[in-house]
């Protein structure tokens, strides 16, 4: 009943506010989507189970000028979730959409220029930079200056991601996780090159003794030559995932690796291409080194069942889905699409998946298995769009473990979705 109170209470606001039109110009944009999902294995296990569900999201982003070179941006998302499933309280793959209970004003910053550069301050989009590979989006506080530098386009922003202090003793005032960045970017004709550098650390545990520091690099580039467009991105991080602050309680360090390629171009209504994905795995024999790469990132969905992101959060978190941060892989994809009509176009995709490092001793094989993908989409409206796509998963054996007895099966997926922007 607070969260319905507080949704009426903020659209009720924005009516109010917009109705002000000589102080305040607002304009509203947003979306909506709902699809349905048939998935014939989600366990890859023999002699398992399926499923079927619908899950949908409405979204709502106002802008608010209220003088030149001054905006306040919000977002809010409502009804997110399956229809009508059982609510489990903090799982959001089984929230429900009834109304009521489902509302989340997740945005909400201020935006003004100045003499050194444009500034947003507030909860704002998190975890995305360069290409969609190792992006997780979300929503965190933060300060964010973007200026420039000559054709140079210069970035540096603080983030919050953990306010607190310990409770337990020994007490601290410092438990946070906080997080810097700086990244030049440079835009060249076709295209554009640049760097992310960030510091992060963490003191959430220092009641148990720890904290975790660590850096990132992410140099990344974006390019069309001609009817080819081409991007890349490489991904290394570095630091301490434990730094004890117990006497004779060891260290552990923290390096991984990423790095992404797609190529794809266009001949007539036909456009083809392929990608690969990689992310380092953590080698089991080093018990004081961690080797995990950041991950291809919950942005970055090739395929329409393994490690699908949509699945992961809806489907309950099944066996195929599991990975959705795509950690511990070689990807390799291949696409291609066809607009038959103006309104209406066809897509096929091929993947292959595997495993970088085993996840258990004497693991029987590091293959995930091979992936087809169609699809269909069609234009009803301008800001209407209907898809219809099928997958079918021949799954690896990676699943296995170091069990021969355990017995994987394939799986394939038949869904529609329908998407609406304003």
């Amino acid at each position: 009943m607070k969260k319905l109170f507080a949704a009426i209470l903020a659209l009720g606001l924005i009516i109010a506010v917009s109705g002000t039109a000589s102080a305040v110009d607002v304009k509203v944009s947003g979306s909506y989507y709902v699809a349905g999902v048939y998935d014939n294995n989600p366990s890859l296990l023999k002699d398992s189970y399926s499923r079927a569900y619908f899950f949908q999201r409405i979204r709502l982003e106002p802008v608010f000028k209220v003088a030149e070179g001054l905006t306040f941006t919000a977002r809010m998302d409502a009804m997110e979730g399956a229809w009508d499933t059982a609510t489990t309280a903090g799982s959001r793959s089984a929230q429900s959409v009834d109304t009521g209970r489902n509302f989340d004003w997740e945005r909400g910053y201020v935006t003004f220029n100045t003499g050194i550069g444009k500034f947003d301050v507030g909860y704002m989009a998190a975890g995305a930079f360069g290409t969609a590979f190792s992006d997780n989006t979300t929503t965190r506080p933060r300060i964010k200056l973007t200026t420039k530098a000559g054709p140079m386009i210069l970035v540096a922003l603080y983030e919050k991601r953990t306010e607190g202090n310990t409770v337990a003793a020994p007490h601290y005032a410092d438990a946070d996780y906080d997080a810097y960045y700086l990244a030049p970017i440079y835009p060249f004709k076709g295209g554009q090159a640049g760097i992310l550098y960030g510091y992060l650390r963490s003191a959430v545990n220092r009641s148990a003794g720890s904290s975790m520091e660590f850096h990132i690099f992410e140099p990344y580039f974006k390019a069309t030559f001609g009817s080819v467009y081409v991007e890349g991105e490489f991904d290394y991080n570095v630091g301490k995932q434990r730094k004890s602050e117990i006497a004779g309680v060891a260290d552990i360090d923290w390096k991984g690796y990423a790095a992404y390629l797609m190529a794809k171009t266009s001949m007539g209504p036909a456009t083809f291409g392929a990608q690969v994905g990689w992310s380092s795995g953590d080698d089991i024999a080093t018990a004081n080194e961690v080797e995990s790469g950041l991950g291809g990132g919950a942005d970055w969905n090739p395929a329409l069942i393994g490690m699908n992101d949509d699945l992961a959060t809806w489907s309950g978190g099944d066996t195929n889905t599991a990975n959705s941060a795509k950690g511990n892989i070689l990807l390799i994809n291949v696409f291609g699409d066809y607009k038959v009509t103006p309104k209406f176009s066809m897509g096929a995709a091929f993947t292959y998946a595997k495993q970088d490092q085993n996840t258990v001793a004497a693991q029987i094989s590091k293959d995930l298995g091979y992936e087809l993908d169609v699809t269909a989409s069609y234009k009803l409206y301008d800001n209407l769009t209907y898809m219809v796509g099928a997958g079918y998963l021949w799954t690896g054996d990676a699943l296995k473990g170091a069990n021969p007895a355990v017995k994987v099966d394939n799986d394939y997926i038949l869904m529609n979705k329908l998407t609406l922007s304003f």
